[in-house]
């Protein structure tokens, strides 16, 4: 198994090795481990592993896992991802092509389509998970020219930025 199989995974199956929505920070404990910054805030708590994001609300009852996002983005900069991942999926390359995992969502049977492609950054909807992947369209928004578009060691235009699992996608709150 690949670092491609495992974002494809997370843009199907909405979960990270079996742990979703709705799991509890124990959960993720088992999951991920306990190498993480906690950045709690009134009644939510973001978790970051670094390689993924959580998001938590205790908002009438114990907190539960309410969105997951996967910051592709982040290994360009030399981060790893958790050993659990590492251990299942090997080693994670620096940078993502969208057109790759794009096909590796495709031959799990679902398809990607546009949902925005304005700005810098597009977006696009997994059809059937309700997953968003986030693409890098504009490396050097700023128009500073600084980008080097043959620099293979950052980031370029058709780069993964990242991946997002959420309810607040899901059609009335289940999966499309």
């Amino acid at each position: 198994m690949s670092d491609l199989d495992f974002y494809a995974h997370v843009a199907t199956h909405c979960d990270v090795l079996g742990t979703g929505i709705g799991s509890s920070p124990g959960a993720w404990d088992t999951t991920l481990g306990t190498d993480y910054l906690d950045d709690p805030g009134e009644g939510l708590l973001r978790r970051d592993y670094g390689l993924v994001e959580l998001s938590f609300s205790g908002a009438g009852g114990p907190p539960s896992c309410f969105g997951i996002s996967v910051q592709v983005h982040r290994l360009v900069h030399g981060l790893s991802a958790p050993p659990s991942l590492t251990n299942q999926y090997g080693e994670f390359a620096p940078r993502t092509r969208f057109t790759q995992l794009q096909a590796a969502i495709l031959s799990l049977g679902y398809t990607v389509e546009p949902d925005d492609l304005s700005g810098d950054i597009h977006r696009y909807r997994v059809v059937g998970s309700g997953a968003r992947v986030f693409v890098i369209d504009d490396p050097c928004p700023y128009g500073d020219d600084d980008h080097d578009d043959d620099d293979q060691d950052a980031h370029q235009a058709g780069d993964v930025w990242a991946l997002s699992v959420s309810p607040a996608w899901w059609n009335d709150g289940v999966r499309d």
